[in-house]
């Protein structure tokens, strides 16, 4: 598998094929969120098949936030996402990022067990109705080694 650095229109052809992302985003969409913002677009793939994408953008200088991410269905439980993960991590601190903050759902609890494994702690939760929509927020501190 290779993690690359990809495009916006790579990122709009996986999302949809990813039936749990309801509002489907353009190009236009999601450079709105990052425009002006230093970000990172990273893709995985296999043989030339797109798996899965990651966006994250700075939040402040110390702090870069994973807001985009997933995963095809016929490539779950493969380790695409973790691989996504690691790669984020890895470009984030040496960007001289000290934390990643992310946000997730309760109705993710794929993602949820994969932050937790990671060492990401839980920072903050907003409750939604209905409940699986409440959001969990987590943080990771780069710079401590893991338990």
């Amino acid at each position: 598998m290779l993690v690359r650095d990809g495009t916006l229109q790579e990122v709009v052809t996986i999302v949809e094929r990813i039936s749990e992302f309801v509002q489907k985003e353009s190009v236009d969409s999601l450079q709105r969120r990052l425009v002006g913002k230093r970000h990172q677009v990273l893709l995985a793939e296999q043989d030339g098949t797109l798996l899965g994408f990651k966006i994250g953008y700075e939040l402040d200088e110390k702090t870069f936030y994973s807001w985009f991410g997933g995963v095809c269905p016929s490539a779950r439980r493969k380790g695409v996402a973790q691989s996504l993960l690691n790669h984020q991590e890895a470009w984030a601190a040496k960007q001289g990022y000290t934390a990643i903050a992310v946000k997730s759902r309760n109705q993710f609890p794929s993602m949820l067990r994969m932050l937790i494994a990671n060492h990401y702690l839980i920072a903050d939760y907003q409750l939604k109705e209905p409940l699986l929509e409440s959001r969990i927020h987590f943080v990771k501190d780069l710079q401590k080694q893991a338990p």
